[in-house]
This record gives C-alpha cells, structure tokens and sequence, in this order.
C-alpha cells in the first residue's frame, strides 16, 4: 500500500464504488435484461411454434444478447467486488503474479485488475468458426460443384441464381460490393456467366435434331468469346458479313 498516495486510495475506491453502483442499477431497473422473464412473456406469444419462424429466431437471438449482457455484468462485478475486498484486506494494488505493486496509472485505468502490465492475460480475439461453416465454403458448400474439375452439372449456386430471377429483398445498395448501379448487377456473377450453359462456346455453337451439321449463332456471346481471345482466333469466316 506504500505506493498509493491517500488521495490515489481515495480516487480508485470511489471509481469502484460508483463502477458497482451502475451495474447494479442497470441490473435492477432492467430487471437483469428481462431474464426473469420467459421467453413465452417476453414476446406475446402462447407457443414458440408460432406462424413466423424468423420472428422466433429473432427473439432466441435477443434472448442469447440479453444473456451476454447479463454475464457480463456479473463477471464485473464479482472483479469489482474482489478489488473492494482487497482493499479492506491491505493487498490492494499488488500483482497476483510477481507481488510487485501495480503503477498507479493502470489502476486508474483499469482499478478491478489484479496484474501488472507484464503479467496480464494476453487478449486475442478467437478465429475459432463454428462448424457449420465449413459447409458454407466454397459459397453454397456441398452443393457447390464449380470447384471440381470433374463436376459441371447443375449445382445449388444454379438453383440460386434461377431463383434471384424472381427477385429478392436486396436492393443495388445493400448488395455486396459496391459496383453496382442497377439490379442486372445483383445477381451472382451476372458479369461472369451464361444463363443455361456452363461454358460460353455453347450458348452459340448448335447442330440439327440428330446432332450434326454443327453451326455457330452469331450472338452476343459469340462476339464477346473472339474478342476475349478464347478458344480459336475464329471459328468461321465472316463471309456474309465481309461482303456487307
């Protein structure tokens, strides 16, 4: 306790005081974030098989919030408390590690800590995913089939992108990325691929009823596989078109 002035004693212990008073009083007028409470009162309803899922989902996720903030707050105050207790014992303001006294300026930073700066728990925000997730990776996980060689049948990207027809809740705005100026530009990889084909060669090469006399449709896709340089330099002579 020699390396704490009175008035240094006097200032961390109100800050204690007055860090308890508010969580308590957070605590008590909040009702401890309505957990008393069921989830039943809480949202109105008789039974949680309502008629609206996602309003169910939103009230778990409120519930989850609310019990966050809750431990939180006790978490708080049992470290306030200890401090406190610490105080009335005389061990106030020592590291639990190395027992050399803790500087006066993180104490007034942080006046619950029982380390040094030295000795503190490193912080680190965990990369830990759920695993679900790892079915989300490539986009649409498992049913995703662009990112095998050997796979190029219809996947659930497919399924998606034929259902985005119909439109969606999005708006260019909202949308990820931030390039784009109208709802063409919403859909996944609208730029990038063909509506009905897998590779751009067959939205304009056809053949007849039995598979043979193989033509080429001259069509936007057409011109745009020449000037991407993709495949051949040509894939017929522009005979007509040289005579026009």
């Amino acid at each position: 306790m020699t390396h704490l002035t009175k008035q240094e004693w006097n200032s961390l212990k109100k800050q204690l005081l007055e860090q308890q008073h508010d969580i308590e009083q957070r605590e008590k007028e909040s009702d401890h974030y309505g957990l008393s409470g069921s989830t039943r009162y809480e949202s109105g309803e008789l039974t949680t098989f309502d008629n609206h899922p996602g309003d169910v989902a939103t009230e778990m996720y409120e519930r989850e919030k609310d019990i966050s903030l809750n431990e939180h707050d006790e978490f708080m105050l049992e470290r306030i408390t200890s401090a406190l207790n610490h105080m009335e014992e005389g061990d106030y303001g020592i590291c639990a590690v190395c027992s050399k006294p803790i500087p006066y300026e993180r104490l007034n930073a942080v006046p619950y800590t029982i380390y040094c700066r030295e000795h503190a728990p490193e912080t680190s925000v965990s990369e830990d995913r759920p695993i679900e997730e790892e079915f989300l990776s490539p986009p649409f996980g498992r049913t995703s089939l662009d990112e095998k060689d050997t796979q190029n049948g219809f996947d659930g990207e497919d399924t998606w992108q034929i259902l985005e027809n119909y439109g969606n809740s999005n708006s260019p705005a909202l949308q990820e990325g931030n390039n784009n100026d109208d709802y063409d530009a919403m859909y996944m990889e609208a730029a990038e691929e063909i509506d009905g084909c897998v590779e751009a060669y067959e939205s304009f090469l056809a053949t007849d009823i039995y598979g043979q006399n193989v033509s080429v449709v001259r069509n936007k896709q057409y011109r745009r596989y020449l000037e991407n340089h993709e495949g051949m330099s040509i894939l017929e002579p522009d005979v007509i078109e040289d005579e026009l």
